[in-house]
C-alpha cells in the first residue's frame, strides 16, 4: 500500500518521519507532505498566503499523479480538511481515507468553525503581527512554521454526490485540553461506516507513538477488502 500523509496546522512532512520508516519496513510506500507556505525555507511569496484550496489542490496532484496500486490518505488535524477535499475530487483513487485526530468536515465546514474556543483563541492571538499568518504557538518543533491563516478559515466545497468504495477510519488521540474532536469521535463510533481506533497519547500522535499509529495503518484492508501483508497487519488481524 502506498500511504500519502498530510500533516496539521504548523507542521511539516517531517512529523511522520518515524511512522514513515516503520511503514517502509513492513513493506509499503509513503509519501509525506510539506503542504505549500510551511517550506522549511518559509512560503515562496509571504504577502500572498495559501488557502485551503491551494493544499486539496497539491495532495490532490500528488493522489492523481500516483502509480496504480493500492492507495491510502490521511490527514492529521487541519489535515483532515484537506484530505476530505481530495477525496471528494479523486475519491475512485483511494482505498483509505484516514482521519488522525483530525477534523471530519461536511460542504461549507471549515477548520474555525468545526474548532474548539481554544483554537479560534490561538488562531486569532497568532494572527495579530499581520493578519495572514499564523504564529507557530509556544513550545512547538523548532521545524515548525507560521501556517496560513486563510487555510483556517475558508470553508471546504464537497460535492455530496454518490459515495466512494473507500473505506474509513478515524484514530483517536483521547482527551487532550481544547480537544474539538470529542463529540465527533462518539458519533462516528456508532456509524457502522466508520472503524475507530483510539491512541490514547494526546493530539501529537505521530510523534508519541510512532509505533501504534504505524500498527493501525499496516492494518487497513487494501482493494477489495485484502488486508495488507505487513508484520503489524498480522500481528493485528485478531481485533
Amino acid at each position: 500500500m502506498k500511504f500519502v500523509m498530510v500533516p496539521g496546522g504548523w507542521h511539516g512532512g517531517w512529523v511522520f518521519d518515524a511512522v514513515a520508516a516503520e511503514l517502509r519496513r513492513a513493506g509499503h510506500q509513503v509519501e509525506a507532505v510539506t503542504l505549500a507556505g510551511l517550506e522549511p525555507d518559509g512560503p515562496a511569496d509571504a504577502d500572498r498566503p495559501p488557502n485551503l484550496d491551494t493544499h486539496i489542490d497539491q495532495v490532490a496532484a500528488i493522489v492523481d499523479g500516483s502509480a496504480a496500486g493500492p492507495l491510502a490518505l490521511c490527514g492529521h488535524s487541519y489535515g483532515g480538511m484537506v484530505i476530505a477535499g481530495v477525496a471528494d475530487r479523486l475519491g475512485h483513487r483511494l482505498d483509505q481515507l484516514v482521519f488522525i485526530d483530525a477534523y471530519v468536515p461536511e460542504d461549507g465546514d471549515s477548520c474555525w468553525s468545526l474548532t474548539s474556543d481554544h483554537f479560534r483563541e490561538l488562531f486569532v492571538a497568532g494572527s495579530r503581527a499581520d493578519g495572514r499568518w499564523v504564529a507557530v504557538p509556544d513550545r512547538f518543533d523548532p521545524r515548525a512554521r507560521a501556517h496560513p491563516l486563510a487555510s483556517f478559515l475558508q470553508s471546504v466545497r464537497l460535492g455530496g454526490g454518490p459515495g466512494h468504495g473507500f473505506g474509513r477510519t478515524y484514530i483517536s488521540g483521547g482527551a487532550w485540553l481544547g480537544n474539538p474532536f470529542v463529540a465527533l469521535t462518539e458519533r462516528l463510533r456508532e456509524d457502522s461506516d466508520w472503524r475507530v481506533h483510539e491512541i490514547p497519547v494526546g493530539h501529537d500522535i505521530a510523534r508519541r507513538d510512532p509505533s501504534g499509529l504505524a500498527a493501525v495503518l499496516d492494518a487497513l484492508p487494501a482493494a477489495g477488502g485484502r488486508r495488507s501483508v505487513g508484520r503489524a497487519a498480522r500481528a493485528l488481524d485478531t481485533d
